[in-house]
C-alpha cells in the first residue's frame, strides 16, 4: 500500500465515480481502476461496490477511507511543515459557493488572501444552496458560502453578511412610486423573470411573496432562469423585471442602466453563511485559510470548536 494508491481510493469514494476521480488526478481511467485493484488485492479484500450505477464503499473500504483521510491529512501537513518553515506556504482548496457570493463577495477576498499567500490554489465551484450541503458533506469541497440555511446536525454555519433583494426594472420602465417604494398590488401588472427552483434567491421571493397579499402564483413569469447575471442583462434589455440581490446591480442602479424600487411593507431580506463540516478534519493549509476569513470578515471562528 503506498500514498497514491490511498489518494485514489479517497477519490473514488468521494466522487463515487472512476472517471471523475481520474479527471481529479489527472490520470486515466485505467490507472485508477489499477491503482484500486492492486489496492484491494493487498488488502485481500473488497473495498467498494461495483454492482449499481453509483459506486459505494463497502464495510472494509468504510474502515480503510478513514484511515487514508488521517494518513493523507498527516502527509499533507508533513508537507506543510517544511514548506511553513521555508517560507512558502502552499496547497489547494476546494470551495463552492451559490451564484452571488461567488460573483460578489468571494473575489475580494481571494484578492486579499492571494496577496499574503501566493501559492495557495483553489478550485471553486457553482451551485445552487440547496446543493451546496452534500457538497461539503461528500468532502468533495471544504467551505462554502451560500444565501440560504437549512438544517444539518453536521453543518456549522456562520453569519456572515446581510443582503437586500431589490426589484430591478428596465430602465424606460415607469412604475407609480414614493421616494422608490411601490404599492405591492403594482407587481400584478408587471412581467417577471425569475430565478429557477433550489437558489436561495428564488427561496427568499417565493416565501415573502406568499406570506403577502400577492402571493407568486399570481404574477406574470415570462420566463425562469439560472443565471442571475443572465437575469439582470435580460431585465436591462426590456425583458422584463425581476427580484435579485443589490449588492449585484448597486453600480448599473448608480449609472441609470436600470430602476430599482422596494415594495412598501414588504423586506426582501437575508443572511449570507460561511459553511464547513463539523466533522471535517481540516488540513494545515484549510486551518490557514479559515483564519484569514475568519479575521477579514471579524466572524470569531475557533478552529478547535
Amino acid at each position: 500500500m503506498d500514498i497514491k494508491q490511498l489518494e485514489v481510493f479517497v477519490a473514488v469514494a468521494k466522487h463515487k465515480s472512476f472517471s471523475k476521480a481520474a479527471r481529479e488526478l489527472f490520470l486515466t481511467q485505467p490507472t485508477v481502476s489499477s491503482h484500486i485493484q492492486n489496492l484491494e488485492n493487498e488488502m485481500q479484500c473488497v473495498l467498494l461496490n461495483r454492482n449499481n450505477k453509483t459506486i459505494t464503499l463497502t464495510d472494509s473500504g468504510k474502515v480503510l477511507y478513514n484511515h487514508a483521510i488521517i494518513i493523507l491529512n498527516d502527509c499533507k501537513k508533513a508537507l506543510y511543515d517544511i514548506k511553513e518553515y521555508s517560507g512558502k506556504i502552499s496547497g489547494a482548496l476546494n470551495l463552492v459557493c451559490s451564484s452571488i457570493p461567488e460573483a460578489y463577495i468571494l473575489p475580494k477576498f481571494l484578492k486579499t488572501f492571494c496577496d499574503e499567500y501566493p501559492n495557495i490554489t483553489f478550485t471553486i465551484d457553482h451551485c445552487d444552496s440547496n446543493l451546496v450541503v452534500p457538497e461539503i458533506l461528500s468532502e468533495r469541497v471544504t467551505f462554502g458560502i451560500v444565501g440560504s440555511k437549512s438544517k444539518h446536525p453536521h453543518i456549522r454555519y456562520i453569519d456572515l453578511i446581510n443582503d437586500e433583494l431589490v426589484l430591478i426594472c428596465p430602465s424606460k420602465c415607469e412604475i407609480k412610486n414614493e421616494n422608490g417604494y411601490i404599492n405591492i398590488n403594482e407587481l400584478k401588472d408587471l412581467i417577471f423573470i425569475m430565478r429557477k427552483e433550489g437558489s436561495g434567491t428564488r427561496n427568499l421571493i417565493v416565501n415573502t411573496l406568499n406570506s403577502s397579499s400577492v402571493p407568486i402564483s399570481t404574477l406574470n413569469v415570462r420566463a425562469h432562469v439560472e443565471s442571475n447575471n443572465a437575469i439582470i442583462e435580460m431585465v436591462k434589455n426590456g425583458l422584463g423585471c425581476s427580484f435579485v440581490s443589490l449588492i449585484s446591480v448597486k453600480d448599473m442602479i448608480e449609472r441609470g442602466e436600470i430602476k430599482s424600487y422596494r415594495i412598501k411593507n414588504l423586506k426582501f431580506e437575508r443572511n449570507f453563511y460561511f459553511l464547513f463540516s463539523k466533522k471535517k478534519f481540516f488540513t494545515p493549509t484549510e486551518k490557514k485559510f479559515l483564519e484569514y476569513f475568519s479575521s477579514f470578515y471579524n466572524l470569531g471562528i475557533e478552529i478547535g470548536e
